[in-house]
C-alpha cells in the first residue's frame, strides 16, 4: 500500500534546517540536564518507596503532602492518579531500616488523619488472617455455624471482593458484601459491630533499596550501550562500517534528545522509561535500516556513486512505509500518554518523543552522514592525484 507515489521531495536540501533543530534541542536538553544537576531518577534507580493509596472520594493531595513532609525528611512526591481517587506517595532514598520505618510512619499518618477513631478493625486495610481472628469469637457468640476453614475462606472472599473493580480497594458499606460466598445477614451484623470502614485503603507498596537502585541504573546504561554496539556490528556486517556508524550516531542522537526532553519537563527516569528507550533504539534503527537498504538497492540499479539524489530517491520510495508505520505507532503512543495514567506516562512520553525524533533522524541525520562520508573520501582520493601532477 502506497500513500504517496512518485514523490520528488528534496529531503537533503532541507537537512540544515533539521540538523539545526537537532542541535538546538540537544543544547537545550543538555543545559537543562546540567542546570538541574542531572536527570531526575525514580525510585527504581535511586531507592525509596512508593505507596499507592485509594480514597473513597477525591484525595486531598495538598493535605497529604503537608502531613507527610512534616514527618518524613527529603523530597516527598504525592502524585494523583486521575479518575481513580488514588495517589502515589513517594519518599526518597534511605537505608533499608529507614525505609521500613518510613512505611510505618506513612501508615500511621494515614490512619491518624483519614482512619476511623473508634478503635475497631479497619476492614479496608485488614489482612485475611487479621479479619478472621477478629470475627472468630463474635461469630461464635452470634451462633453462626462456621468451622475454621470456612471462616478463613470467607475472609479471603470478602477481601477479594473489596479489591476487585469497581471497588478496587474501598468498600463504603458492609451491605455491599451481600452475595459474597459465606456472607449472611448475621455475618454482616457482626461485621458492623466489630469492624469499621475508613475512607482510604493502601492498595500497593513498592520499596527499592539504594544498593539495588544503583545496580539497576548501571545495568540500564550498559543495556543501552550493548544494544548500540550490537547494532553497529550487525550493520557493519550487512552493509559497511560507515552505515553502522551513521545509524548508531542517529540513534544516540535520538536517545540524547529524548533524555533532554525528560530533563526539560522534569519527568522521572524509571525502568519503564528504560524499556521505552530500548524500544526506541530498536524502532529508530529499524527505520534507518529500511532507508539504508533502499539506498543500497538504488545504487545497484543505477550503477552510480552515492550522492544526494540517490538518497532523496530512496527516502521518497520508502516515504509511504515510514508514514504508515510511524503514524500508527505515534497514535498508539499518544493514546497511552493521554489515557495510560501516571504509571505509563513516562513510557508513553519517551515513545512519543522518540518516534518523532527517530523518524526524522533516519532521514536528516543518518542519511546525510553517508553522503558526507562519501564526498569526504572522494576529495581525499583526488588530493593525492592532484599533488602527483
Amino acid at each position: 500500500m502506497e500513500l504517496f507515489k512518485n514523490t520528488k521531495i528534496d529531503f537533503l536540501g532541507k537537512q540544515k534546517i533539521f540538523i539545526g533543530a537537532s542541535l538546538v534541542l540537544t543544547a537545550v536538553g543538555l543545559v537543562s540536564w546540567i542546570g538541574k544537576g542531572g536527570l531526575k531518577y525514580g525510585i527504581d534507580f535511586t531507592g525509596g518507596s512508593n505507596l499507592t493509596v485509594k480514597f473513597s472520594t477525591a484525595p486531598p493531595v495538598d493535605k497529604i503532602r503537608t502531613l507527610v513532609s512534616a514527618k518524613i525528611g527529603g523530597e516527598i512526591s504525592v502524585q494523583e492518579i486521575p479518575g481513580q481517587n488514588s495517589v502515589i506517595i513517594g519518599t526518597p532514598m534511605k537505608d533499608e531500616l529507614q525505609l521500613t520505618a518510613e512505611r510505618k510512619t506513612l501508615s500511621d499518618i494515614l490512619e491518624g488523619n483519614f482512619g476511623d477513631k473508634s478503635g475497631k478493625l479497619d476492614f479496608n486495610n485488614a489482612s485475611a488472617d487479621t479479619l478472621a481472628d477478629k470475627l472468630r469469637e463474635p461469630l461464635q457468640q452470634a451462633s453462626v455455624g462456621m468451622n475454621e476453614q470456612q471462616l478463613r475462606d470467607m475472609a479471603k472472599a470478602m477481601l477479594s471482593f473489596k479489591n476487585t473493580p469497581p471497588r478496587s480497594g474501598i468498600v463504603t458499606s458492609f451491605d455491599q458484601l451481600n452475595g459474597v460466598a459465606g456472607v449472611t445477614p448475621q455475618v454482616i451484623g457482626v461485621m458492623k459491630q466489630q469492624c469499621t470502614l475508613s475512607s482510604f485503603s493502601v492498595i500497593g507498596a513498592e520499596v527499592v533499596g539504594p544498593k539495588i537502585g544503583a545496580e539497576l541504573r548501571s545495568k540500564a546504561v550498559l543495556a543501552t550501550l550493548y544494544s548500540l554496539a550490537g547494532m553497529l556490528a550487525y550493520l557493519w556486517f550487512r552493509f559497511e562500517f560507515i552505515y553502522g556508524l551513521a545509524a548508531v550516531i542517529a540513534v544516540f542522537h535520538d536517545v540524547i534528545i529524548t533524555l533532554g526532553l525528560f530533563s526539560l519537563f522534569g519527568k522521572e527516569i524509571s525502568l519503564n522509561v528504560v524499556a521505552a528507550l530500548l524500544t526506541l533504539v530498536g524502532y529508530s534503527m529499524n527505520d534507518t535500516i529500511v532507508v539504508f537498504d533502499r539506498i543500497r538497492e538504488t545504487l545497484k540499479l543505477s550503477r552510480r556513486e552515492l550522492n544526494a539524489q540517490i538518497v532523496n530517491d530512496s527516502v521518497n520510495q520508502t516515504l509511504s512505509r515510514t508514514i504508515m508505520v510511524s503514524g500508527l505507532t505515534f497514535v498508539s503512543a499518544v493514546s497511552l500518554l493521554i489515557f495510560g495514567g501516571p504509571v505509563l506516562n513516562g513510557f508513553a512520553f519517551a515513545l512519543v518523543a522518540g518516534i518523532i525524533v527517530g523518524t526524522y533522524s533516519s532521514i536528516f541525520v543518518a542519511s546525510p552522514i553517508l553522503v558526507f562520508w562519501h564526498n569526504f573520501n572522494q576529495r581525499r582520493k583526488k588530493t593525492p592525484a592532484a599533488a602527483g601532477k
